[in-house]
Order: structure tokens, then C-alpha cells, then sequence
């Protein structure tokens, strides 16, 4: 009894500072909520929530679980409300569409909800495997509370009782949530934990070559960067582009921008490595393009996800512009 008051007094006590809480734990509860909502805004909104809600429940804390267990439940619920009704948010290639030829038009759908990159410097996570874009873009096809279940179980690592206890429901129920849920990611072959976690000195030699090739647009040496099978997308854009010989062709015929016209600076996006692509303007500059998240395959690219808007820049902390000079 006085072991377990005494606990009761230490994490009770975390709650009578609540910014040093809030500074403690924001990092990580964004990741949760980025991954159950798919949006860096709404993650942020969701958040905010969380806090909100956690210190107005402050005083009724009993210390029965630590405060990042507690903290993690209201979350949880807090994006499970959030999510009723709501369409899930996908990338192009999770549309249920074939892939597209390179001189096909681009079909622009800005009103689509699309799933957002997150900058790795605002999130905290053990493995960033569990915040790549694939593995949470499968994620949207779950339904949200087996989303939920999934998350809480393989990513935080809860039993199926704290679980349960967490949503209001039965560890048999969750049990067979979770098998669910393992079946449709099996169908994407995806797990939490199936991508390397470092890169190895020869990626860090094709990374360089990359931004090489865009800055020269080399299409033949981008082509020979990529794997055979490799795909490309470019939210809002919905269609998806199959094989490095159509991804070549697309960069040829449908990148505004000629040899010298793309530098790159690079940064961390889901875990994964990535680029802001800037654009020469017509006074000479540079503008944001796109930023590509990129998932490597050896020594090989194997999907690059370009996403469109100087908005995205701002959010990973990428210049608005670069002077002339260029690299």
C-alpha cells in the first residue's frame, strides 16, 4: 500500500507543472496523433486537445497508470472523435487507380484530404519506421478504431487489457481488431517494422547523385537511380506514375524546369530522407517546387512522393526562396 502511494504521489506530481508536461510530451503525441489522423495541422489541433482536456482532468488523476499512459488514452479518444465521418486520407497510389502514362494530363484535386509528410524535428518517436509515409498511409485504410487498436498495441507496445480499458471495450474484442487490421496490412506488405533504419555509406553516395542528376537534369542518370519498378506521386496530382523509364519520361516532358534550374536542400520527412526541390523563377531566384520523400530500396530510389506548395517549405522549415547563385 505504501509503494503504491507513493507512486500515486510521484506521477501526480508531473501534473502540478503543466508546461514542463506539455514540453515533455508534445513531441510524442504529435507522432500518435499524425499517425491516427494522417494530418500535420489536425495532429497539432489534436494535441492541443489532448492537454486541453488532460488539464481540466488534472485533479481526478489517481495515478492508477503512469501520466504518458494517461495522456496517451485521452488522445487516443480525442482523435477517435475527431475521425467520425471524416474520409481517410490517402496518397494517389492508395486511390485504387492503375497507374498512369507520363503524357497523360495532370489531374490536380486540391479538395481531396491528403495524407501530409511530417518533419522528423517536430515529432519523438523510439523507431521512425513507425511515422514512414507508407506505413501510415496504410493506416488510412483501416477503420479508426482499428487504427487506434493497432497503433496502441504493435507501436506503443500495450497489452490487450490496457488497451480495452483504453477504449471501453473487451481484450477479446481488441484481439480480433488487431488480427483484422495485421490482414489488411499484410495485403500492402507492411509491418512497423520492415525498412531500414540507417543509411548505409553507398545511400548516402545515390543521395548525393540524385540531387546531382536534378540539378543537371540528367534524366538518363535519374532513370538509372531508380529501380526498374520504381513509382512516383505528387498529391494533389492523382495520378501515380509505374516504372523509372515513365518516371524519366515524366521529369523530361512535364518538370518545368531545365539543367541548372532545380537545387535541393535537403531535410528529414517521416523517418525517411527528403528534398525541397526549388524551381528557378523568371527574376532569376528560386521557389519552392515540391518536396520529395524518399523510400530507398539498396542502393536504389523505390518511391519518391512529391508533395506540391510553399506551405509544406514553412512547415520544415525551408527558405521561401534562394537567391540566383544557386548550390
Amino acid at each position: 500500500m505504501r509503494t503504491g502511494s507513493m507512486t500515486a504521489d510521484v506521477t501526480t506530481s508531473e501534473l502540478q507543472d503543466f508546461d514542463a508536461l506539455t514540453a515533455r510530451y508534445q513531441r510524442e503525441l504529435l507522432a500518435h496523433c499524425y499517425r491516427m489522423s494522417g494530418s500535420v495541422h489536425e495532429a497539432e489541433d489534436l494535441v492541443q486537445e489532448t492537454l486541453l482536456r488532460a488539464w481540466r482532468a488534472s485533479a481526478d488523476f489517481e495515478g492508477r497508470s503512469s501520466v504518458r499512459t494517461w495522456l496517451y488514452r485521452i488522445a487516443t479518444n480525442v482523435c477517435l472523435t475527431n475521425l467520425e465521418g471524416r474520409p481517410r486520407r490517402p496518397l494517389p497510389t492508395g486511390l485504387g487507380t492503375t497507374d498512369v502514362d507520363a503524357a497523360d494530363p495532370l489531374d490536380a484535386q486540391p479538395e481531396i484530404p491528403w495524407l501530409e509528410p511530417i518533419p522528423d524535428a517536430a515529432v519523438q518517436v523510439e523507431q521512425k519506421d513507425t511515422i514512414r509515409l507508407a506505413f501510415v498511409a496504410a493506416l488510412q485504410h483501416l477503420p479508426a478504431r482499428q487504427r487506434a487498436v493497432l497503433i496502441l498495441r504493435d507501436v506503443l507496445r500495450w497489452s490487450a487489457a490496457e488497451v480495452a480499458e483504453a477504449l471501453d471495450t473487451t481484450a477479446v474484442a481488441v484481439n480480433s481488431a488487431l488480427q483484422r487490421a495485421h490482414a489488411q496490412l499484410d495485403k500492402r506488405r507492411l509491418d512497423a517494422d520492415s525498412v531500414d533504419r540507417e543509411l548505409s555509406d553507398t545511400q548516402r553516395q545515390l543521395l548525393e547523385q540524385y540531387v546531382e542528376a536534378f540539378w543537371d537534369k540528367d534524366i538518363d542518370r535519374i532513370v538509372s537511380l531508380l529501380t526498374a519498378e520504381a513509382t512516383w506521386e505528387m498529391p494533389p496530382f492523382t495520378g501515380w506514375y509505374a516504372g523509372a523509364t515513365t518516371i524519366g519520361e515524366l521529369i523530361a516532358t512535364q518538370c518545368p524546369g531545365g539543367s541548372h534550374d532545380m537545387p535541393m536542400l535537403p531535410t528529414r520527412a517521416n523517418g525517411q530522407p527528403a528534398y525541397g526541390l526549388y524551381m528557378r523563377g523568371p527574376e532569376g531566384d528560386f521557389v519552392p517546387f515540391q518536396l520529395q520523400v524518399l523510400e530507398l530500396e539498396g542502393d536504389r530510389v523505390r518511391h519518391v512522393s512529391a508533395f506540391h506548395g510553399a506551405e509544406i517549405f514553412a512547415r520544415f522549415g525551408l527558405p521561401d526562396r534562394i537567391d540566383g547563385q544557386g548550390r
